[in-house]
């Protein structure tokens, strides 16, 4: 997705103390490559994995859900028993999931009004069904086959138990991938308690597995609203357990944590946030002074942007919309709104069916890539009546508007790939001349009064995780990061990190992709003494500057003397046009 444009000076801060132990990670983290089996010892994580502050561009003001709405009234008895369709910018309608042995309707009583204990004894925990536990552990053991890498980390850091002492409280999908995850963080020491961080993404049987192991896990798939923040509540009010970690996703437990319960927050001694919309919130609260806890940005890191958003969105593109409507996609017309990683992925994936695929951006570099990259690059409107379908992929709201709804043509798809469910005006599709008529799960037409119906998938929800699933490999990729930064957080000496939001450190990227590499039986070319001399770089990495994004779209890093040559070329070339 394009990332916003800050309209303020960048703030670039320089912290030779943190580059230097950045730069020593080289040195002493050369042996952890995958094709050199000596051992390490977690101890040493906390030294050598050094982040580097981020700058704080001033982002694009993301608005919360109204204080009102989500802090001065408690979840009610009543609210719960209906599932929301309320249309808001939280994470509860940005998500659902279509992997999951049991519908939700399958049982209409309420998680919250059962009683439930599991083997052990321990009620500590709400979910749909305990006794779907086994299903669930099977599930887990076919993601773990090709989670490779994050079971070698849970394996050469399990006798340290590098986050022994640790309580950390997560707030992020909960399937069989992130159960991977978490039971890891288990085996390192921590105890763990979870919710989902949208209303529709758990995996019953999961959730179900996850607490019958002693994770207290308070989700269901079919979450009300009021579910949701429920949910959140439980996972950090309780009077034996204080957190000490947070893992988010989205941003909405750590929100709510600095909303309701403060003193709590400020003893928080890191927070990992891996979503664009949770990394905007920290860096607003970052700019108001409010942030008073260090915070890790895995969204910005390498092997999220380049890995998660692209390759994870070109394959899962193809399979949410087939599971959905069976359609083929040789000779379609489609549209993709945003030509950031997201939008890269789809397109991709579309053009090797067959598709004609148009792209509409705000981003002159983006529609400059897709130009190369051989899409034809519109507005909207301007083949809105032609299009079978749409999909968009910015991270704005209101991108597919009413108006453009109604000039669509009979029987175009109309989906979202973006993070939360504003990209398409979908409220203003609930209205008396309009007939909702579902078709399957996750599937409805939208009927208009002369016949003409287009198909929502998701009611304009994320996609993949709405309808179908997504490739366990990327999701491993992204799974180790946030492993490595919460032990990184966790083990650091204090005054390393201050109240600010930081960068994983490039040799940390350059670990998590090495990992990865054994199950292609990739084989890494070495330097030599002199190439190594010759390029200016330890043999062992890391291999590119800080700021180098692997991609020409982000400029998320700058030294003080690009930025400069950056403001005067565009003062130069601003004359130069006004000459003209």
């Amino acid at each position: 997705m394009s990332e916003p444009v800050g309209e303020a000076k960048l703030e670039v801060k320089q912290a030779s103390k943190e580059v230097k132990e950045s730069e020593n990670v080289a040195e002493k983290y050369s042996a952890m490559t995958v094709s050199k089996n000596s051992e390490i010892t977690m101890g040493e994580l906390s030294t050598v994995f050094s982040a580097v502050p981020t700058h704080k561009p001033v982002k694009k003001q993301i608005q919360f859900v109204e204080d009102k709405q989500e802090f001065s009234r408690f979840p009610t008895k009543a609210g719960r028993r209906s599932l929301s369709r309320s249309i808001s910018q939280s994470s509860t309608d940005s998500y659902s999931s279509a992997a999951s042995y049991t519908d939700s309707s399958d049982d209409e009583t309420s998680p919250r009004d059962k009683t439930q204990v599991n083997s052990k004894g321990s009620s500590d925990f709400c979910v749909k069904n305990i006794k779907q536990a086994e299903f669930g552990r099977r599930e887990i053991e076919i993601a773990e086959q090709d989670m490779s890498a994050l079971i070698s980390l849970r394996k050469r850091a399990q006798s340290e138990k590098p986050l022994a002492g640790a309580k950390i409280v997560g707030c992020t999908h909960i399937t069989a991938q992130t159960a991977v995850l978490i039971e890891t963080l288990v085996a390192l020491g921590a105890q763990c308690r979870w919710t989902a961080c949208n209303i529709y993404s758990t995996q019953n049987e999961v959730a179900a597995a996850l607490s019958e192991t002693g994770v207290a896990v308070f989700a269901w798939k079919g979450e009300s609203e009021d579910d949701f923040w429920w949910c959140i509540d439980r996972c950090i009010n309780t009077e034996t357990w204080q957190p000490n970690m947070i893992l988010d996703d989205g941003g909405d437990l750590t929100h709510w944590m600095y909303k309701k319960y403060p003193n709590v927050f400020k003893k928080i001694r890191g927070i990992v946030e891996e979503s664009v919309t949770g990394v905007h919130r920290l860096y607003q609260l970052s700019k108001a002074g409010k942030l008073c806890v260090p915070a890790m940005n895995v969204n910005d890191s390498v092997t999220k942007q380049k890995f998660d958003n692209l390759y994870c969105c070109r394959e899962s593109i193809l399979d949410g919309l087939k599971r959905t409507t069976d359609v083929m996609f040789g000779g379609k017309q489609v549209v993709v709104c945003g030509y950031g990683e997201v939008g890269k992925g789809c397109c991709a994936a579309l053009k090797a069916l067959g598709a004609i695929v148009y792209v509409t951006e705000i981003d002159p570099i983006c529609a400059l890539q897709a130009c190369m990259d051989g899409f034809r690059v519109v507005k909207l409107n301007e083949v809105i009546r032609q299009v079978d379908v749409i999909i968009t992929c910015t991270g704005n709201k209101n991108v597919v508007t009413r108006d453009q709804l109604d000039r669509m043509k009979n029987g175009s798809i109309v989906c979202n790939m973006g993070h939360s469910n504003t990209e398409i005006d979908v409220a203003s599709l609930r209205t008396p001349e309009l007939t909702w008529e579902r078709v399957r799960s996750q599937v409805d037409h939208v009927i208009w009064p002369d016949g003409k119906r287009i198909i929502l998938l998701a009611e304009g929800r994320l996609l993949n995780l709405s309808c179908s699933t997504v490739p366990t490999f990327v999701l491993s990729i992204t799974a180790t990061t946030q492993a490595l930064a919460l032990i990184e957080l966790y083990n650091a000496p204090e005054g390393r990190y201050k109240q600010d939001v930081y960068l994983l450190p490039k040799k940390m990227d350059e670990y998590v992709a090495s990992l990865h590499l054994a199950t292609f039986d990739a084989h890494l070319t070495e330097l030599s003494d002199e190439q190594a001399k010759y390029l200016g770089l330890n043999k062992n990495g890391p291999f590119k500057p800080n700021y180098y994004r692997y991609t020409f779209t982000h400029f998320k890093i700058l030294k003080w003397g690009n930025i400069f040559k950056l403001i005067l070329t565009y003062c130069y070339c601003t004359r130069l046009f006004a000459n003209t």
